[in-house]
């Protein structure tokens, strides 16, 4: 504070006494008033008494405060001072001078009527005497008693431990005490606590002495000392009432009048009086007197008065039954004492503390005030709050042990820089609660530097715990996969880049790694998302136990991982983690009641001129997995032209394809399926073929696969059902007969939503008959047992349209999908036709197909029939329908028109004829 400001302050004429203190409560300056009471040296005096109000007047704002050692009508108020940012500068104690002025009049009314007035301060238990005889010394009470006579000694003692222990119980005791001349002279001794700490010990004990001389006449005697009394009471801001229970009357003196606020003339008798008390308070009331005339004994309660909210009065009344010998009620005395001031005083407070203490606690800030010599700590309840510690003294260090080393070495090195002359400084800091909790702060530090004052940071902490989290959530929503924990592909891109250009400055050798899990895709279509989830967690764990710390691993895309080499000693040793990768994932996994187990191809790129970049080494390494599936999965596989030339080709393939049905570039061709036996009309199988624009000729085996993986297959199928629909319709029209016509369908147009309503509403459109529309499935695509799956297969059960699996005892052979959905023919794998003649175990294999589809209810179709010898072998194992160049190549729609009126021209039976005419010939020829 200003050493002007305070000068001005301490000279300017003002009623009241005031004091201006430091924050260990030192006296620093006081005015004239003050000087003259005398409030600098008790002040000074008791400074470690009135610590506990100084920490109140803190926390709380202005607060009574009494002083050991002054008269009761000098009981001040004491505040402290802050500056604008919050710090402490000190404390300012006042005396109104309303309370100067009644502690004059009571020396006069003592100087007046010969008496002393006393005032024992309990805590530092030293008494002053106050009066004719007044002392300029403050000796303890013990040294008193020494004065009084051995035989009363006793019974003074016994009353002021009654008063002290029960404040109902009044202090008044007759002795002798000898004189300055060693004299023995009768006094009497009345007095009260007028002051108890928070936690309601006596502080502070006034009261009265006279003399009894002989000569002074008792009525006298008694005048004076209720002169006195009185005097006291106003002082205090008291009264007394009374209660004559013969006459029912209440007896009031006039200062409780004052003390009540009351504006009347007299204040009411009889009963009347109880008409000013609320009901509720009325009720207590009723209550204590009830229990008083039950059990006479000396109550103490707060009581309100007054009707009217605005203007009701806070009374504090003390109650002292008077009975006779025979212990029945005569009178009730008592004391009346206004503390609205003070109730009101203390409710401003606490709504002041409680709304500091919500805008702290909704801010999260809290604040510290840390003395630079010292390092002495006081902190506020939020300050408390935020690091999870219960309200006690602390230490620096302690509160600096919660934090983590970066931010404890900051926080220290940001006050030296302070105390150094540097600037305030906001620091992020990072601290664990007690509970293990991580908690974020962001402080402000500054340096309080005050004339008289020791130096100080004041710092304030803002809990930014819930930004820091969310921040750290953004990064790893950006940064990281959520599934593996691992860099994802935006991530590792940075930070391969780094590696790569740091590879490139030093010479070192550095390789990517391109790891595409083998069988993923049909596990996760199998045991659906959430195992998918779990095995690619515990692959990724796998191989990341299997790298080196300075490698990179990320997650690139669905169950394709990247690893990125660092400091290799040779090129080979790329191939050596490969195989440690993929022997890693080899082991399988248990879950439940399944085994699950996946393999790995390995594409690798070495970094050299032509692949010096993140881009051009994913793409050789993406071009070196494909070579690795390409060479039979689960191996690995360097970077080379061909591999990237095959990538190339892919990548062309799927480019060309899109928009490829808008082009016209499709086109069908149809193969005829015959009767081993019987003179049925043939059906029609419809192949796909496509003559791109930009590549020429594809092959459906070439480009079907990387359709179903671009999506383009869903368009290119619907395509390819439209217009077979339309084609047959023409045939039918044109009087051709022939049974049914056969399509290939993916099983991602299974799976799509509403598919096999939309083959219905084709059939209707084209005015073909579901039933004679074949579709030809492959085992991968009846794997997954489906909702939706299960629900596309009862439509075409409904509408009787018969399904087929192709190429069956290729896939995963797994019979149980046969009795789960509606299969009506088998059609055994071509590779199995071209080797039944040559090896008698494939031959069990085609007999056995058609057993098992016999014994199921199916019929059995063989296709890639190029033989008469195959065509009779599979005539006599019970083949239903035979397929293959032995009978026609595919047709173009024009040629297949031929194809059937020549075969309708023919004699019944001809094609079976056929078939046994060319066996037998093959038997004979062996």
């Amino acid at each position: 504070m200003d050493r002007g400001v305070i000068a001005s302050l301490l000279s300017h004429p003002l009623d009241a006494a005031v004091v201006l203190l430091d924050t260990e409560g030192q006296p620093l300056a006081a005015n004239a008033a003050a000087r003259e009471l005398g409030l600098p040296g008790r002040l000074s005096r008791y400074t470690g008494q009135l610590s506990g109000i100084r920490q109140q007047a803190a926390a709380n704002g202005p607060l009574a405060c009494p002083l050991p050692g002054t008269q009761a009508s000098q009981q001040g108020w004491l505040s402290r001072l802050q500056a604008p940012s919050g710090a402490s500068l000190g404390y300012l104690y006042s005396v109104t001078s309303d309370m100067a002025s009644a502690d004059m009049l009571c020396r006069m009314a003592m100087q007046s009527a010969g008496h002393e007035l006393w005032d024992w301060d309990v805590a530092a238990d030293r008494v002053t005497h106050i009066g004719i005889s007044a002392s300029e010394q403050a000796p303890p009470l013990a040294g008193l008693l020494e004065q009084v006579h051995p035989d009363e000694r006793a019974l003074v003692r016994q009353a002021i431990a009654a008063h002290l222990h029960d404040p109902a119980t009044p202090f008044a005791c007759q002795f002798r005490l000898r004189d300055a001349h060693g004299q023995w002279r009768w006094v009497i001794d009345k007095g009260s606590v007028v002051t108890r700490g928070a936690d309601g010990q006596p502080l502070r004990m006034v009261g009265t002495r006279t003399e009894l001389p002989a000569h002074r006449p008792l009525e006298e005697e008694f005048r004076s000392q209720l002169a006195l009394l009185q005097r006291a009471q106003q002082a205090a801001g008291m009264g007394s009432w009374a209660w004559d229970c013969r006459q029912q009357r209440m007896h009031w003196s006039a200062e409780v009048a004052a003390a009540i606020g009351w504006d009347g003339n007299a204040l009411p008798s009889g009963r009347e009086w109880l008409r000013q008390v609320p009901a509720e308070a009325r009720q207590h009331l009723l209550l204590s007197w009830r229990r008083l005339l039950a059990e006479p004994q000396p109550l103490c309660f707060e009581l309100a008065w007054g009707l009217d909210p605005l203007l009701q009065q806070q009374l504090r009344v003390w109650v002292e039954p008077e009975c006779d010998a025979n212990g029945k009620l005569l009178r009730v005395i008592g004391q009346v004492q206004n503390i609205s001031g003070q109730r009101r005083t203390d409710a401003l407070i606490r709504w002041r503390t409680e709304l500091l203490n919500r805008v702290s606690a909704l801010g999260r800030i809290g604040g510290c005030e840390i003395e630079v010599e010292t390092r002495g700590m006081q902190w506020t309840e939020e300050c408390y709050r935020i690091h999870g510690l219960r309200k006690a003294p602390i230490t620096l260090d302690e509160a600096l042990a919660l934090y983590t080393p970066d931010s404890r070495d900051s926080f220290e090195s940001a006050l030296q820089r302070i105390v150094d002359g540097g600037l305030p400084e906001q620091l992020d800091l990072c601290f664990y609660r007690p509970s293990g909790q991580r908690i974020w702060v962001q402080v402000l530090i500054e340096l309080d530097k005050r004339e008289g004052l020791p130096e100080r940071h004041v710092v304030l902490f803002r809990d930014i715990t819930r930004e820091r989290e969310a921040d750290e959530r953004m990064e790893l929503l950006a940064h990281y996969d959520l599934l593996t924990g691992l860099p994802n592909r935006m991530l590792l891109r940075e930070q391969a880049s780094e590696a790569i250009l740091e590879a490139r400055d030093r010479g070192a050798t550095l390789a990517m790694l391109f790891v595409d899990l083998d069988g993923f895709k049909a596990i996760n279509d199998t045991y659906g998302h959430a195992t998918g989830d779990i095995l690619l967690k515990s692959a990724a764990s796998r191989l990341h136990q299997n790298l080196r710390t300075a490698d990179l691993f990320g997650r690139f895309n669905g169950d394709e991982f990247i690893v990125v080499l660092r400091n290799l000693v040779e090129p080979e040793d790329a191939g050596h983690v490969a195989r440690k990768l993929i022997a890693s994932l080899a082991e399988p996994l248990y879950r439940e009641d399944v085994t699950l187990k996946v393999g790995a191809s390995v594409g690798i790129a070495l970094l050299d001129n032509n692949r010096s970049d993140f881009d051009s080494l994913l793409r050789a390494a993406d071009a070196a997995m494909h070579a690795a599936k390409e060479a039979g999965r689960n191996t690995y596989q360097y970077y080379s032209q061909d591999a990237l030339a095959r990538t190339q080709r892919r990548l062309d393939i799927e480019h060309a394809l899109n928009g490829a049905i808008d082009r016209d570039e499709f086109s069908l061709v149809y193969q005829p399926l015959v009767h081993a036996v019987g003179d049925q009309p043939p059906s029609i199988e419809a192949l796909l073929r496509w003559e791109s624009a930009r590549l020429g000729p594809c092959s459906p085996a070439e480009f079907i696969p990387i359709a179903e993986k671009c999506g383009e297959i869903i368009r290119i199928g619907d395509w390819v059902l439209d217009e077979v629909c339309r084609q047959a319709r023409v045939w039918q029209q044109a009087g051709l007969s022939f049974d049914r016509v056969a399509v290939n369908v993916s099983a991602l147009q299974l799976r799509e939503r509403g598919f096999a309503e939309r083959v219905i509403a084709l059939c209707n459109r084209h005015g073909w008959s579901p039933t004679r529309l074949e579709l030809e499935l492959t085992e991968s695509a009846l794997i997954r047992d489906t909702d939706a799956l299960r629900q596309c297969f009862d439509v075409f059960e409904r509408h009787g349209v018969p399904l087929a699996v192709d190429d069956f005892g290729t896939g995963f052979s797994n019979l149980h999908y046969l009795n789960r959905f509606p299969v009506q023919r088998l059609k055994i794998d071509r590779s199995f036709v071209q080797g039944m003649l040559h090896d008698a175990g494939t031959a069990e294999v085609t007999q056995a197909i058609v057993h098992l589809g016999h014994a199921l209810g199916m019929r059995v179709v063989a296709e890639g029939v190029e033989t008469p010898a195959e065509a009779s072998m599979l005539q006599r194992q019970g083949c239903d329908e035979l397929q293959g160049y032995l009978f026609s190549q595919p047709l173009r729609p024009r040629e297949m028109v031929q194809w059937l009126r020549s075969s309708q021209e023919g004699e019944p039976g001809a094609h079976a004829a056929m078939i046994a005419v060319q066996g037998m010939g093959n038997l004979e020829a062996r």
